[in-house]
């Protein structure tokens, strides 16, 4: 006897037709804020830039950044909160709209116009106090969300050589 046959019961398809859509929207609460001298996002210069990140006391314990000092570097995760709608890019553009440079997609590139404005930077961990955390060289400004904060480790790195194409290497000339 099939399930269509038993009274009360219904096909796996039709069952599966009942269940809610999946939703394709996340929601993404910040864990802290970055606190900065600067607070305008130029493109160079980001090497000597200190600044902290400060955990949002109302979620996270005291304890959070424990143990994060015994890594010499993090990954911050965060949303580049000043770029508006009319800026993202869903296609190629001449990164920073330098014609000598090759028109290439926005996800060959690193450029803050994306179209969910996140930014990933490996930084430096200069010290960690309480829900505080000092670093250098985060490319972020003065109060941009923080999404997440992963500790660069070894076994994460690529295991293989990294390539770039040639004009990566001028717009990095100046950047840190």
């Amino acid at each position: 006897m099939t399930a269509s046959a038993i009274p009360g019961t219904m096909p796996a398809l039709e069952r599966q037709a009942e269940k809610p859509p999946v939703s394709n929207t996340i929601e993404l609460i910040p864990v802290g804020t970055v606190r900065s001298d600067r607070t305008e996002p130029v493109d160079d210069s980001w090497d000597s830039v200190r600044c902290t990140i400060q955990l949002d006391a109302s979620r996270f314990k005291a304890e959070a950044l424990s143990g994060l000092d015994s890594f010499s570097h993090v990954e911050v995760l965060y949303w580049f909160h000043q770029v508006r709608d009319e800026k993202i890019v869903s296609g190629a553009r001449h990164p920073r709209g330098r014609t000598d440079w090759p028109l290439v997609g926005i996800f060959a590139q690193r450029g803050k116009n994306r179209p969910n404005r996140l930014g990933a930077t490996v930084c430096e961990i200069v010290s960690v106090d309480g829900l505080t955390l000092e670093v250098k060289g985060l490319d972020a400004i003065d109060g941009t969300p923080v999404l997440d904060l992963k500790p660069v480790m070894h076994g994460f790195l690529p295991r293989t050589p990294v390539t770039e194409p040639a004009w990566v290497g001028e717009v990095m000339a100046d950047y840190w």
